[in-house]
């Protein structure tokens, strides 16, 4: 006998056997380990999982980001100070070896090494350091505007997979009803109340129906492929579970207040900002280029041979004179890619401002046509099929009216997801103009 845990009487050995034996064990063990694997394999996905991801692992992203580690090379470049100069130079060599002496008095020779320091006048160096960080926060700002643009893809992406994934659902709902119809007809026959015509149409239609399935799921399979395309993933994986329902937001924002948003925030208006304060500021480094920088050395000489010998130290300033070059091709450069960048900023402006009146009056339709579907019509089709339905059983209409309700229940509920995922790409279409992306 073992002790139990009913009442703490004692159990029989032999039942406590049979429970934990061995077999049962590894039964267990396996369907443990089953579930396990099965939870594994299901991945389940969130929109922000997604964009994120595709931040980490895009292919054309990730090139983008390396222009940010260029732009900080150039102002390591930059920032260098210029190099000094050595030169050796020798002279009266006897190289011809005619020797030096009293009456050929062309020596001695002289050995000479010389240092010049070039001087940056003008703050020429902290100009172009300063330029060069501008530069930096241009390709900066135009990576995360590249990042919106892959958000605003993969989220779109995302919505066409929800939507395929809706499609499937519906299929197979529709096929469980149909087959229910199939059964009823049956039990129908048997009782002698419909013609066998009639149970063969029905099993046509639930045929018909399983093929609308495969249909459905292969375009549910595509989507996800083209999803994690986007994404960067190398080999895409055909388990994967889209968690969350369409975005259905309640209200879209002002349009005045989007506009705002965008104006405020958007990465590539913010870029080409950027980039203007860079001309200005390449204008100032290129008048500074215009000073002359003078160079300083030193020189130690050596004289050695019949008619001389000595060291001496030279000291030298050297100054270009700015007769012909004083860098006017390179500052009117400059002053005409100032002006380029304010023109650019005014054009981008005003294409912004009309994407966002495209994207908040398309955002406005697909809201109002959803409401339509969801106030009046999906309520509608759903009574019309039951008490079609209802009818059908007690053998008040045909089965071609049955078929004919259920076909305006499938299309109005099509409709219906087809709406929403039309809202939801004009949602994060919205989004995107305004310079929002899925992770803010």
């Amino acid at each position: 006998m073992t002790a139990g845990l009913d009442g703490g009487r004692p159990q029989p050995a032999h039942l406590a056997r049979k429970v934990f034996s061995p077999g049962r064990l590894a039964l267990l063990a396996a369907c443990l380990l089953g579930a396990a694997a099965h939870a594994a394999a299901q991945e389940r996905l969130t929109i922000e999982q997604a964009v994120a991801e595709a931040a980490q692992k895009n292919a054309g992203l990730l090139a983008e980001k390396v222009n940010i580690s260029i732009a900080e090379a150039r102002v390591l470049t930059a920032r260098l100070r210029p190099n000094p100069v050595i030169s050796a130079s020798g002279d009266h060599l006897d190289v011809l070896g005619t020797g030096y002496n009293e009456t050929n008095g062309g020596g001695p020779p002289e050995y000479s090494l010389r240092v010049d320091f070039p001087l940056e006048r003008g703050g020429k160096r902290g100009l172009r350091t300063e330029a060069a960080r501008l530069a930096r926060s241009v390709t900066e700002l135009q990576f995360q505007d590249a990042l919106r643009s892959i958000a605003a893809d993969v989220a779109t992406l995302f919505v066409d997979a929800q939507q395929a994934r809706d499609g499937l659902n519906l299929a197979k709902e529709n096929l469980t009803y149909l087959e229910q119809i199939v059964a009823v007809n049956q039990a129908r026959l048997k009782a002698g109340e419909i013609a066998e015509v009639e149970l063969l149409r029905s099993r046509l239609a639930a045929l018909q129906q399983r093929n609308l399935v495969r249909d459905a799921e292969s375009r549910r399979r595509t989507a996800l492929v083209r999803l994690q395309s986007a994404m960067g993933r190398p080999v895409p994986s055909m388990t994967l579970e889209l968690a969350g329902e369409l975005r259905h937001d309640s209200a879209i924002p002002p349009r005045d207040q989007v506009r705002e948003t965008s104006l405020r925030q958007r990465p590539d208006l913010l870029a080409l900002r950027q980039d203007l304060a860079r001309a200005r500021m390449e204008v100032r480094s290129q008048q500074a280029q215009a000073k002359v920088d003078p160079a300083v050395g030193t020189e130690y000489r050596r004289q050695q041979g019949v008619n001389g010998l000595g060291n001496s130290m030279g000291v030298f300033l050297e100054v270009p004179l700015p007769v012909f070059q004083r860098n006017q091709g390179e500052i009117e450069r400059a002053r005409q890619e100032q002006r380029q960048a304010e023109l650019r900023i005014r054009q981008l402006e005003t294409l912004i401002v009309g994407e966002v009146d495209f994207a908040h009056e398309e955002a406005a339709a697909a809201e109002e046509l959803l409401r339509n579907i969801e106030g009046e019509m999906m309520e509608q089709a759903r009574e019309v099929r039951r008490v079609t339905e209802f009818s059908y059983r007690r053998g008040h209409v045909t089965l071609l009216e049955l078929l004919d309700a259920q076909q305006a229940y499938n299309a109005t509920v099509q409709g219906f997801i087809e709406a929403r995922a039309a809202y939801a790409r004009t949602l994060y279409g919205l989004d995107s103009a305004a310079g929002r992306t899925v992770t803010q």
